[in-house]
């Protein structure tokens, strides 16, 4: 016997009866980010490696344990591991710049990233996110926050809790990460591995460590004494101000988490997470932030921008399954050319309607209308010569007679 090919570790195919759920996350995402003015885009599934290495940045962990990348023509190629990168060489390519600000985008699809595979998280793991270009102001981060946080309430997901921080700019980080490499100096030798190479490259890296080691030396007072102060400049604290103003007037509840910083290199001032509680249990469901030096670090105009992802995947884990729509009418019939016709005429006008393609025996195709629809439609002999059908109730069992042409008025 052949040997079964399998489905690749980290990999998972989606079934019909999952592909419900899935079609509610995309057409949610088209009705509430469209009530926005945020216009769909789709980027490649591949770009140029280096894309991501000055756009993730070159010291995350996505670049530099978790990026599928390949050679083709002596050009190195990499699956895209997320999908700002490539939005952002998008509108620098397309020359959206041009555009009336703000320019609007969202999107959603597959990105990969060589993981180990555990609830939630796959190799090749969808996200739906969206992009805002062209506002420097806090107006912007407040508003892909509340598209976020409607976003999850149209899918039934209202234990929400909102966690921000700012990170600041990059002139006042500057002097916050020498004061974190300060601090920690001592504690070098006890930190992970990981946290060792971030040490000089980014140090605010470090306090996104998820190591119990590290975690229980960030909680040391002399440590958290530098993490809890207010390094940012005037107008950065002026921008996280509005913002924290911004989602008071909007009702949008939210935590201040210092520790939070996120695992990409392109953020600056505003980051935020959104954590939903629902089946008891805390779970991260969106991430973002603003990157206004990311346009311009891939070869574009000085462009403030400020987005967010969620895994679409962590999304469905959270929802209750949805019970698959029952077809409005099952055709049961042994001719299969009058079979044939009645269903098309039916469907030309909207409704879904299958019919028994291998012409089993009545009580066969009256056993299977009753599983998959609402009512069967019998044609017998009698029917098919007087141009009428049967038209049966599934679920009352009431049965009546009507003439062909009126059979869409007694299946809706």
């Amino acid at each position: 016997m052949t040997k079964m090919i399998k489905v690749l570790k980290g990999t998972k195919d989606i079934l019909p009866q999952e592909s419900l759920q899935w079609q509610r996350l995309e057409q949610n995402a088209l009705n509430v980010f469209s009530r926005y003015g945020y216009k769909e885009i789709r980027t490649p599934i591949f770009e140029a490696t280096e894309l991501f290495a000055r756009g993730v940045g070159d010291t995350t962990d996505i670049v530099n344990k978790e990026m599928y990348t390949f050679e083709k023509s002596d050009r190195s190629i990499t699956l895209r591991p997320e999908n700002t990168a490539g939005v952002v060489r998008s509108f620098i390519e397309n020359n959206m710049s041009r555009l009336s600000a703000p320019v609007k985008l969202w999107y959603k699809g597959p990105m990969f990233r060589y993981e180990r595979p555990q609830a939630g998280r796959q190799r090749q793991f969808h996200q739906v996110g969206v992009e805002m270009f062209g506002i420097k102001e806090p107006t912007a981060d407040a508003e892909v926050i509340l598209l976020a946080v409607d976003y999850l309430k149209s899918l039934g997901l209202n234990d929400l809790e909102v966690e921000i921080n700012s990170l600041g700019c990059p002139k006042c980080r500057e002097e916050y990460k020498q004061k974190i490499k300060e601090v920690l100096k001592p504690e070098f030798n006890n930190l992970c591995e990981d946290c060792q190479n971030r040490y000089e490259k980014n140090p605010l890296r470090l306090l996104d460590c998820k190591v119990e080691s590290c975690k229980e030396i960030f909680e040391k007072p002399e440590i958290q004494k530098v993490i809890q102060s207010d390094f940012i400049c005037e107008e950065c604290a002026k921008h996280y101000h509005d913002l924290k103003l911004y989602l008071d007037k909007l009702q949008v509840p939210y935590v201040e988490n210092k520790l939070l910083v996120r695992g990409l290199d392109y953020y600056n001032r505003t980051v935020f997470e959104i954590k939903s509680n629902n089946l008891g249990s805390q779970n991260a469901v969106c991430g973002g932030g603003r990157y206004d030096s990311l346009v311009r670090n891939l070869g574009g105009e000085d462009t403030p921008a400020v987005g967010w992802a969620m895994g679409m995947e962590r999304l469905n884990s959270l929802l209750p399954e949805i019970e698959p729509d029952k077809l409005d009418a099952y055709i049961v019939c042994n001719s299969p050319a009058d079979a044939f016709e009645l269903a098309q005429e039916l469907r030309e006008k909207g409704s879904k309607v299958e019919f028994d393609l291998s012409n089993k025996k009545f009580t066969k195709q009256l056993e299977k209308a009753s599983k998959v629809a609402k009512y069967a439609l019998i044609l017998g002999e009698d029917e098919i010569k007087t141009n009428k059908v049967a038209v049966k109730n599934l679920a009352t069992s009431e049965q009546i007679t009507v003439d062909r042409n009126d059979v869409l008025n007694n299946i809706g």
